[in-house]
């Protein structure tokens, strides 16, 4: 007998930014009624699973992923009313609710961090407290927090020090005490007896730390994570809680954001039942650096290697092109200026027709973009891209334009702007004259849901009928994955299932380039295209970011 498919399986999952999605009381800030408000556009829209980033009680040090209570919804998004009437509501619709799990650390300001200053107090093991080097005066190791700089902070009042691989106010749990497993247990299952979907779990190949002894070389970030990242305990912790918690509920989900995760690792959270599927970041950081010093410049022939490197490693994929912590795509890859739509529209097709789970971020699906560079530089909020320009500063070695420049290509922000529903001041995400918390893209009175859900040759209905389409195909939800050996930055791979099969053409570039003699001897219906065409063997030449979707008769 078959195995029974899960819904994550077959559907895409749309990720939702709840302070930046739709803000339903006029404060300048998304809430939980607004995602209410939008749920029959996004089952119109082609989704059925939707992914909240954290909506738990916050001091927003890291705007939500530094938890102060995970039984109780941050005020500024409702009241846990709201959100049992979300999780009703997007159940009559046939969609299912994802949350976000951040269980590497919590805020220092979570009741368990506040009782572990009592060195006496059972919390105290629920953290990473230690003394520190050179008569407590220096921190325990050398190891560097992810947001850059020492990964350790100083409690006078206690005498020690304790751990966080990110921000100060974003203290570590210690997952050497079995409390700390058994009181995220409870979180799990508390949750899931409230009907959510499951879970997509922050950072959680780093929360085992087999050792703490100091980390080899000088990086201002991430020092020291051969000793924390993809250990043996790590496995054994999620291997435990699918076991106990997982295993009996049938259809669920646990998702991994799994950074620098490798083809080993990836295979043991699936093949060991630990997670369904991770997220990678290696192609998140072809362009990208935290070394001030580096100038990485995007490569499509590293990006396009790497996604199908791990599309032949691992089975399922989680596919992504952008989410809450990366710039937006069409900025990144694609050509915002020239091209916004037809490149929107060939990212659209390379990530929902390779093999796997694809993710749509909000407003991905209209082809939201960065905020332009000399706009707003100074209201921005990213904690990350705060510290690397307090430090970067500190050091006096680079211009004001360098830092500016260097900090805004990290910065998390971008992907934050509130989402452009309409043409009306503040874009619909809030009312007129509310100052949102964070300013609303210039570009959106021609960027919005309602111009593109008029046009039917819009990047909108373009996601639409693409999402629609691979809910009903079984090749693009099952079948197998195989790459067509061409000369970059022209790529084909097919999917092939049961005697069925699709070719995806993309032209990952700004330029002409020649139509592939392969690709001529495709048979087909083309399907899918964005730049009109009606037939194969119709160009000669592709044009730029030129895609095609071909259905083989």
């Amino acid at each position: 007998m078959s195995e029974v498919r899960k819904l994550w399986q077959d559907e895409a999952i749309y990720q939702i930014y709840p302070r930046s999605f739709c803000d339903s009381n006029g404060d300048g800030v998304g809430d939980i009624p607004g995602i209410i408000s939008k749920l029959d556009y996004l089952k119109d829209l082609g989704v059925k699973i939707i992914w909240l980033s954290p909506v738990y009680e916050s001091p927003l040090d890291d705007m939500g992923y530094d938890i102060s209570d995970y039984r109780k919804i941050r005020p500024e998004l409702g009241t846990m009313e709201d959100m049992d009437r979300l999780i009703k509501e997007a159940g009559e619709r046939g969609l299912k609710i994802v949350m976000d799990l951040v269980v590497n650390h919590t805020s220092d300001e979570h009741e368990w961090f506040l009782k572990s200053k009592d060195p006496a107090s059972p919390y105290h093991d629920y953290y990473i407290w230690r003394k520190g080097r050179k008569n407590n005066k220096k921190p325990p190791n050398n190891w560097t927090s992810m947001f850059v700089g020492s990964a350790w902070t100083y409690v006078p009042e206690v005498g020690e020090w304790y751990l966080h691989l990110y921000g100060e106010k974003q203290p570590d749990l210690n997952w050497h005490n079995p409390k700390v497993y058994e009181e995220v247990k409870g979180i799990v299952e508390f949750w899931l007896n409230k009907g959510i979907y499951g879970f997509r779990c922050d950072v959680i190949n780093q929360i085992y730390k087999t050792s703490l002894e100091d980390g080899k070389g000088i990086s201002p970030s991430g020092r020291g994570m051969e000793h924390y990242l993809n250990q043996p305990g790590n496995h054994e912790i999620l291997r435990r809680l699918h076991e106990e918690v997982f295993a009996a509920r049938g259809d669920s989900l646990m998702l991994g954001e799994t950074f620098n995760v490798d083809y080993e690792n990836g295979r043991k959270f699936q093949e060991n039942k630990e997670l369904d599927i991770f997220f990678i970041f290696d192609h998140m950081m072809v362009d990208k650096s935290y070394n001030p010093l580096a100038k990485p410049k995007f490569s499509v022939e590293k990006f396009m290697k790497i996604l199908y490197d791990w599309q032949a490693h691992c089975p399922m994929m989680a596919n992504y092109l952008e989410n809450h912590d990366q710039r937006r795509s069409i900025s990144r890859f694609g050509d915002p200026k020239n091209h916004r739509v037809e490149s929107g529209k060939m990212l659209a097709l390379l990530n929902l027709t390779l093999r796997g789970t694809p993710f749509v971020y909000e407003g991905q699906e209209i082809g939201m973009i960065d905020m332009p560079r000399e706009e707003h530089h100074d209201e921005f909020e990213d904690v990350a891209a705060k510290r690397i320009y307090s430090l970067m500063k500190k050091f006096k070695v680079f211009s004001d334009s360098y830092i500016e420049k260097f900090v805004n290509h990290l910065n998390r922000d971008h992907a934050r702007l509130p989402v452009q529903w309409d043409d009306s001041p503040n874009a619909g995400f809030s009312p007129e004259g509310v100052k949102t918390w964070l300013p609303v893209n210039p570009d959106y009175k021609e960027v919005n849901v309602k111009v593109q859900e008029k046009d039917p040759d819009s990047l909108l209905n373009y996601y639409k009928a693409l999402l629609h389409y691979r809910s009903e195909s079984d090749t693009l939800r099952m079948g197998d994955f195989v790459p067509m050996q061409l000369k970059g930055p022209v790529y084909a791979f097919s999917r092939n299932f049961k005697g069925k099969r699709t070719t995806t053409l993309i032209n990952f570039s700004n330029q002409e380039q020649p139509l592939p003699g392969e690709i001529k001897t495709v048979s087909g219906e083309l399907l899918f295209s964005n730049y009109g065409r009606k037939a194969v063997e119709e160009p000669s030449v592709l044009k730029p970011f030129e895609c095609f979707l071909i259905v083989a008769k």
